[in-house]
């Protein structure tokens, strides 16, 4: 029955194609007979062509055999009227030339052309490609108009009125999409062209109305016709942006003339326009300035690919990207470890909705016990391991040095000890610019883990495990971060608070950071020469938090000090005024990897380091907050602690003071 019913639509289907090119082939023929006998009326007049009507009619029905048979060999009536394009006319010029000239020869060759001027082909010629192309497109544009009479009868009411910034081809599509479906709702009203290039032109029958410096003027126009723009959607990418107007310069005018400020994606690269048209607001990562990295990832893929990847601090910001990004890696499996549960259910959940292909599993685990690390690890056999597990925020681990020193040193040594013992090939250690010149316990504690992997790359003794740690400063999003501070403190109407007018701080994505680390552990990995390094994040130029904090509010809408205040609270214990990347002592290389440089500082022997590690485990141990304090400030020499944790140094404590540097530095570099 199946069988019957398929046989019956393919019949069915070629009976109507059967029909449709036939219907073509007949139009194209009484087209060259219409054409041809009007060449000739218009050459002779019709008193001129009554005496030889007879050989005119025999000759217009050969003109338009001739026609219709070159038009199917050329293939000019397979084409499909409701699309006829630039394409389609070229089919139909080169039909009409080709049966011109066969004609020509066929007739001369019979009655060599007595009756019937030459010039008339000409004519017929031109008038031919008329013929052809008119239908055609009176056909698309009948059917064009019929699809968008059905559409807008179900299309909800265009929401806001918008201008389009940038007379660009992105522009130009854009229209053209937004006139045949019905799921964009803009009513686009004018085009503001950067350069005035453009300015009094019309695309798609939109105006183009001259530069953003005119847009007050542009928009006391449109207010005195009651269709005032809400939105300003920009067309370019932010690198066009960069190179012919400012970003900041834009926004600033969105916000003095109270319209939103939307970016539109890159159709021109889109792949199907069926999907949704994502029209977004600008977000602060636009405002960056920084190129995007092109990144060769078939090391990254190399280094993951069939391996059992473990992440620690799977659940916090860059953690839980890695997670991400290693998911779509096709690792074997991977082990997510988190001391947080409800970040590492939520995590859980997310990697069961979009990888479900790849074998997880994640499991509560506190990096500062030794003993639950290295069962977990025995049981898991890890090949790779990201270690992003950390204490973070500044002033928390300034009021508890202690737990800021359990976790991030010891916490690291713990996870470096059971990665040794598992013979895993390699540990990424998440580091941060606050490990240089520290002035406050995260970041000399950080040090200090980034010196324990170092000096246990460069001494492996007999273990295969490979240390790489990358430095990096802060990223956007992440949680306790100024951008959802300052984000909540303009939802409640101000004011902002910055701690000082000069502060200053790099920033980067987290998708962005997470693939220049996973890089440059990749990198690493492969350069078995290399060992001892840390790898730095390139992360552009410092961006003034004050400067953050303005442009947070003008995407608001809002405009800083007159709508939203901003106000300085000073800088909090063990906050600087400027972060580094790199100590001033270590040597700067390029690794070869876009985004990523090679800083070597000096390493420390790893019996050292141990010792320096048992002793620091023996304070917390004891809960010796002093004691630990001197221990840090003289193994990481360069940290500048505040007055408060100065203080907490001073105390009497009854045990060795440690201020004597322990440490013996290696007179050369790592390698």
């Amino acid at each position: 029955m199946a069988g019957q019913v398929t046989r019956s639509i393919r019949v069915q289907s070629v009976r109507r194609m059967l029909v449709l090119r036939g219907t073509a082939l007949l139009h194209d023929m009484v087209m060259g007979t219409a054409a041809f006998f009007l060449g000739l009326v218009l050459r002779l007049d019709i008193s001129g062509t009554s005496e030889h009507i007879g050989e005119y009619v025999v000759a217009a029905a050969l003109f338009g055999v001739i026609v219709g048979t070159i038009g199917f060999v050329l293939g000019m009536n397979r084409g499909v009227w409701r699309y006829a394009s630039l394409p389609d006319l070229a089919a139909i010029v080169k039909t009409a030339t080709a049966s011109s000239v066969v004609f020509v020869a066929a007739h001369f060759f019979l009655v060599r052309l007595e009756a019937i001027p030459r010039s008339s082909i000409v004519i017929t010629w031109a008038f031919l490609i008329v013929f052809l192309t008119m239908p055609r497109a009176a056909y698309r544009l009948y059917r064009n108009g019929r699809d968008r009479r059905r559409r807008n009868t179900s299309r909800p009411i265009p929401t806001k009125r918008a201008l389009l910034v940038g007379a660009t081809d992105n522009a130009d599509l854009f229209l053209k999409l937004s006139r045949e479906r019905r799921d964009v709702p803009f009513e686009i009203v004018a085009i503001l062209d950067e350069r005035g290039r453009r300015t009094g032109r019309f695309i798609h029958g939109i105006p183009v109305l001259g530069p953003i410096e005119k847009l007050p003027q542009i928009m006391e126009r449109f207010e005195l016709q009651q269709r005032r723009p809400e939105a300003l959607i920009l067309t370019r990418t932010r690198e066009d942006y960069e190179r012919r107007a400012s970003l900041e310069k834009l926004i600033e005018a969105a916000t003095l003339n109270h319209l939103e400020m939307l970016r539109l994606p890159n159709l021109l690269e889109m792949k199907r326009f069926d999907s949704d048209i994502e029209i977004r607001p600008i977000k602060l990562e636009d405002l960056l300035q920084r190129p995007p990295v092109s990144l060769d990832m078939s090391e990254v893929k190399a280094m993951i690919e069939g391996k059992s990847v473990l992440i620690t601090g799977a659940g916090g910001s860059i953690g839980s990207e890695l997670v991400r990004q290693v998911a779509r890696l096709s690792p074997k499996r991977m082990i997510l470890l988190d001391a947080n549960e409800y970040l590492l259910y939520s995590i859980e959940r997310e990697v069961a909705s979009f990888a479900s292909a790849v074998a997880f599993e994640a499991l509560l685990c506190n990096v500062r016990e030794k003993a639950t690390v290295l069962r977990l690890f025995e049981a898991q056999r890890p090949d790779v391991i990201f270690h992003a597990a950390a204490l973070k925020h500044v002033p928390v681990v300034e009021a508890q040095p202690l737990e800021g020193i359990f976790t991030n040193a010891i916490g690291t040594q713990n996870v470096a000890e059971a990665a040794v013992h598992v013979k895993a090939a390699a540990m990424v250690v998440v580091s941060t610019d606050k490990a240089v010149n520290p002035a406050n316990v995260m970041g000399a504690s950080k040090r200090m883990a980034e010196m324990f992997c170092q000096a246990m790359d460069v001494n492996p003794g007999q273990s295969t495990t490979r240390f790489v740690t990358v430095r990096f400063g802060n990223v956007l999003g992440s949680s306790g971060s100024v951008v959802p501070l300052f984000e909540s403190q303009i939802r409640q109407g101000g004011p902002v608070t910055v701690t000082h007018p000069d502060i200053e701080r790099y920033f980067m994505t987290i998708p962005e950071a997470c693939l220049l680390l996973m890089q440059a552990a990749a990198h690493s990995l492969n350069r078995q020469d290399e060992r001892g390094r840390i790898f730095v994040l390139d992360m552009g130029e410092p961006v003034k938090i004050v400067d953050l904090a303005r442009n947070l509010i003008r995407l608001s809408g809002l405009r800083p000090e007159e709508d939203i205040k901003i106000i300085y609270r000073g800088l909090r214990p063990g906050e600087k005024l400027y972060e580094e990347l790199f100590y001033s002592k270590e040597s700067l290389k390029q690794t070869g990897a876009k985004g990523i440089f090679m800083a070597f500082p000096h390493a420390v022997e790893r019996q050292v380091i141990a010792r320096v590690f048992d002793e620091m485990r023996r304070m917390i141990d004891q809960n010796n907050l002093a004691g630990a304090l001197r221990l840090l400030k003289s193994t990481v020499t360069d940290f500048s602690p505040g007055a408060e944790v100065r203080s907490m140094m001073e105390k009497d404590t009854g045990t060795p003071s440690g201020d004597a540097p322990i440490l013996q530095l290696m007179p050369k570099e790592p390698g």
